[in-house]
């Protein structure tokens, strides 16, 4: 089980769900096991490298902290970042804008009081709306992006900001490339490890898992009372796979 506790692959997975993670796709290593109590290396036990799309956890460089982020370069893959427009070996993916995602507003769950500044919240408030029913939601710039093997998912970029260009930078052999579906707010391979990012390519020795599917999802209502147990529950959320689907014409492998 895993639990959502950030907006950096939004819109994807909102802060509140909780998740599977299946441990074997990639091997089992010392990210596998839990609360990494093993120590570190780079052995594999019936190694397999990750699909473009994948989501994924890799394991911070220096700490045991766990991140969660979607490969978009393979060993061997050059990439670039220009203008938030990813580029896999001199050729850039397909990126599409489309009608923007709506996410839920719940200001308390998607950003706590990180020394009462609130900056999650500060950076969707400029896409905040009210729908014909007085819901309250944030409509931020939605794209729709594609990879090599066909898998294509959606992803919020809005603001520019120095992570969105990066490289060329090759991966290395046995190591993948992971980004944020929330371009704007995730710290991952673009960014520095003493800037709390993966500084780069991810090891696959430190890759804990793949995220399967969502089991529930909680809006942030939930508080000692049982009947807020289940009125906080996003029920639409619940068994959603995590698995990302191949663009129309894309072959299956």
């Amino acid at each position: 089980p895993f639990y959502i506790p950030s907006t950096s692959m939004m819109p994807s997975l909102w802060v509140g769900d909780r998740l599977v993670v299946s441990k074997y796709p990639y091997g089992w290593s010392w990210a596998s096991a839990s609360f990494h109590l093993l120590p570190r290396g780079p052995w594999r036990v019936w190694p397999a490298t990750p699909e473009y799309g994948d989501i994924v956890i890799p394991v911070h460089p220096d700490d045991d902290i766990d991140y969660i982020k979607r490969v978009v370069a393979l060993p061997g893959d050059t990439i670039e970042v220009r203008a938030g427009q990813i580029i896999l070996n001199g050729t850039p993916i397909k990126r599409e804008v489309v009608p923007a995602v709506r996410l839920p507003f719940e200001p308390e769950l998607m950003c706590g009081d990180e020394g009462g500044t609130r900056p999650c919240l500060q950076a969707f408030e400029a896409f905040r709306e009210t729908g014909p029913d007085g819901s309250i939601y944030f409509a931020p710039p939605t794209w729709r992006e594609t990879l090599p093997n066909g898998a294509t998912f959606l992803t919020i970029d809005y603001r520019d900001q120095d992570l969105d260009n990066y490289g060329p930078y090759k991966v290395p052999a046995d190591s993948v490339f992971v980004m944020g579906d929330n371009r704007d707010l995730s710290a991952d391979s673009r960014a520095l490890a003493i800037a709390d990012g993966l500084g780069g390519a991810v090891p696959m020795a430190n890759i804990g898992g793949r995220a399967e599917f969502i089991t529930f999802s909680l809006d942030g209502s939930t508080t000692w009372n049982p009947a807020s147990w289940f009125s906080s529950l996003r029920g639409d959320r619940a068994w959603t796979t995590l698995r990302p689907p191949l663009a129309e014409g894309a072959a299956a492998k």
